[in-house]
């Protein structure tokens, strides 16, 4: 297994991309990347959803991909989002190899038809080519079972985890004990990490670490140590943004995390279509869950929270 496998065992950070004025703007960028840095999160995955990767364009993913490589350089490790034909994937694989990625996550193909046969060969081909890089699948989609990411792993042993996104947790066992020998994530983010890691996940992507890193953190220490009763403390002060964001099936993922950092000093609100920057109702309920956490989970907003509700 590739050596950094087991520091998958953690928050998996998803940055969002700022823009200003339809650009990236990397200053702020670097002040959402300093944002967990400083409280203590040490796995980043630029180029993910939450970071609008289908919106961004090729030169863009990789100047985003070498700011944050070359920003969290010695602090973090770097898992770069990889995707589309396998080309693409593989240039994009080499280029954050070349930047100080150590290991890439390969997003779900977007083909609208898929064999079970056609879905190992693709990743095959974008791990066969980056044989340097561990390889972390992401499974959005309950069609893919445990015997199809096995036969992919025993193919290619630069396969090193799984980021598992599907919101079922009997399904997320049956398919990760095909393959146990993985990292197993849970790639649903807070709200499905404890029921996951009641199944063997070891660590959980997060969006959300970008607005509140340390409630992030706290909830990983709390499963690592068993503390159910704390994860669930955790975990339903977490559940309100979290549902928010997951309305109208996830429309506004992003936006309500840029929304919470723009409330709190950092970026604009701007997101690229098909999203969109949330209504003035989530505005004020984003103030509110913002000006609780900054009393329960000493949240350190640079604006005034009350102003905004």
């Amino acid at each position: 297994m590739h050596e950094n496998a087991a520091r998958l065992a953690d928050v998996v950070a998803i940055p969002v991309t700022p823009f200003t004025d339809g650009a990236v703007d990397f200053d702020d960028l670097r002040l959402v990347l300093d944002r967990m840095l400083d409280a203590g999160v040490r796995v980043l995955t630029p180029n993910g959803n939450t970071g609008e990767f289908y919106a961004l364009r090729p030169d863009e993913r990789l100047q985003v991909l070498q700011a944050v490589a070359a920003h969290a350089a010695g602090r973090a490790l770097i898992v770069a989002g990889v995707g589309f034909d396998t080309e693409t994937a593989i240039a994009d694989g080499l280029a954050a190899a070349t930047a100080g990625a150590e290991m890439v996550m390969i997003h779900q193909p977007v083909h609208p038809y898929v064999s079970r046969a056609g879905w190992i060969d693709y990743h095959a081909t974008i791990a066969d080519a980056l044989p340097e890089l561990g390889v972390v699948l992401y499974i959005r989609n309950p069609w893919v079972t445990g015997d199809m990411i096995a036969q992919l792993s025993a193919r290619c042993p630069n396969v090193v985890g799984v980021k598992y996104a599907v919101a079922d947790p009997v399904m997320f066992a049956r398919v990760k004990s095909a393959a146990p020998h993985l990292v197993w994530i849970a790639g649903l983010a807070e709200p499905y990490a404890l029921s996951y890691f009641a199944h063997g996940a070891t660590g959980f992507t997060s969006g959300l670490v970008c607005v509140n890193p340390r409630l992030s953190l706290d909830l990983l220490r709390t499963l690592q140590a068993g503390d159910l009763s704390a994860a669930r403390r955790l975990t339903e002060s977490i559940s309100e943004f979290e549902e928010l964001r997951a309305l109208d099936s996830n429309a506004n993922n992003v936006s309500v995390i840029k929304e919470a950092l723009f409330q709190l000093g950092i970026g604009s609100k701007a997101v690229r279509p098909p999203s969109h920057e949330v209504d003035e109702a989530t505005s004020a309920r984003v103030s509110r869950i913002l000006a609780e956490w900054s009393v329960e989970h000493e949240l350190q907003p640079s604006v005034d929270l009350a102003a905004n509700a």
